[in-house]
C-alpha cells in the first residue's frame, strides 16, 4: 500500500463513508472513491461491502486498520516533528566561545534567539580555541565563537566580523591624552600582556618586533576581560581585540585606535561534517548582528 492509499483508507475506517473521509482530508469525494479502488485493486481484494450508500469494513480490512493506525499515528508524529524543526521550536543547541565573547557577543545575540525560539534549548559554555576544536570535533557542541581560526581539516571556519586590535589607556596615562590612532613606538606605560601562547599577543609581539621595538611586560593574562579590568583599575594600558574595547568603561579607560593597524576576525566555528540546523542557523545571524553592533560602538 502506498502512502496515499494509506491515508485514504484510515479516513474512511474513521468516518465511515466516502464523503466523510473526504473532508477529513480535505479532498473530493471523488478523489477519495478514484484513490480506495485503486488500493483494492492493488491488493487484489476488497476492502469495504457497498450497502445502500454505506461502507462496511471487510474482515480483513478490520485486521489492516489495526497496523495502519500504529503507521498512521506514527506518521502524524513524523510531520510534527519536521514542522517544529523547520520552524527551530524544539531543537537543542550547544553553543561555546572563548571567554571575550561570550561577555561581549553572546547576551545580546541570545536575547534576540531566545525571544524568536521560546521552546528551544541552548547550553553555553566559554572555553579556549583548543579546548573548543576538540569539542566540536567529538560532537559535544554544535557551533563556537573565537577571535583565533584553528586551520584544522576538520573545522569550518567562517568569518563574521572584521576590527582592529585597540588600546585600552587609563585615562591618567600618557597615552590617553593624544589624538588618532597610538602609535606602537609611544607606548610608555606598563603594558598588560597576553600570555605567550595568545594568537593576538603574537600578533601585536610581531608587530614591535617589525618596527625594532621590545614591547616587554612584567603582568601576562590569560583573558582580554582580565586586561580590561587590570586597565580600569589603574594598573596599565593593554591591547585587546575590539569587543573587549568595546565593553570597557569609558569613565575610566580611553580607547585608542593603534599604529600600524592589525585586523582581528571573529569566526564561527563548526564541524566540517555537521550542518547547521534551522535554529542554530538562526542564531549564527544574531551573532553577526551582535558582533557588528560591538563593532560600531568604537566608531
Amino acid at each position: 500500500m502506498r502512502l496515499r492509499h494509506i491515508e485514504v483508507f484510515h479516513a474512511i475506517m474513521q468516518a465511515g463513508t466516502i464523503s466523510g473521509a473526504a473532508q477529513l482530508l480535505h479532498i473530493s469525494q471523488p478523489a477519495v472513491t478514484k484513490v480506495l479502488q485503486h488500493c483494492e485493486l492493488q491488493l487484489g481484494m476488497p476492502l469495504f461491502d457497498r450497502v445502500r450508500g454505506k461502507l462496511y469494513p471487510t474482515p480483513e480490512a478490520q485486521r489492516l486498520f489495526v497496523e495502519i493506525d500504529k503507521l498512521n499515528r506514527d506518521l502524524v508524529s513524523i510531520r510534527r516533528l519536521a514542522a517544529n524543526l523547520r520552524a527551530g521550536e524544539s531543537e537543542s543547541l550547544r553553543l561555546m566561545a572563548t571567554p571575550t565573547l561570550g561577555v561581549t557577543v553572546i547576551p545580546a545575540a541570545m536575547t534576540h534567539w531566545a525571544r524568536a525560539f521560546p521552546r528551544s534549548r541552548c547550553q553555553l559554555s566559554t572555553h579556549h580555541t583548543r579546548e573548543i576544536v576538540s569539542a566540536l570535533l567529538l560532537g559535544e557542541a554544535d557551533l563556537a565563537l573565537s577571535l583565533h581560526d584553528p586551520r584544522h581539516p576538520g573545522i569550518k571556519a567562517e568569518v563574521l566580523a572584521a576590527g582592529e586590535l585597540m588600546a585600552l589607556c587609563p585615562l591618567n596615562s600618557p597615552e590617553a591624552q593624544g589624538d588618532g590612532p597610538l602609535p606602537l613606538a609611544e607606548i610608555q606605560s606598563e603594558l598588560i600582556a597576553m600570555a605567550e601562547d595568545d594568537p593576538l599577543g603574537q600578533m601585536l609581539h610581531h608587530a614591535g618586533e617589525s618596527l625594532g621595538q621590545h614591547l616587554d611586560s612584567r603582568i601576562t593574562v590569560q583573558t582580554y576581560q582580565l586586561a580590561r579590568s587590570l586597565v580600569e583599575a589603574g594598573v596599565g594600558m593593554t591591547v585587546v581585540d575590539p569587543f573587549t574595547a568595546a565593553s570597557a568603561d569609558r569613565s575610566r579607560v580611553r580607547v585608542r585606535a593603534l599604529m600600524p593597524t592589525m585586523s582581528v576576525q571573529l569566526y564561527l566555528l563548526t564541524s566540517a561534517s555537521a550542518p547547521l540546523a534551522q535554529a542554530a542557523r538562526r542564531l549564527v545571524g544574531y551573532l553577526r548582528d551582535a558582533a557588528r553592533s560591538n563593532l560600531d560602538s568604537l566608531g
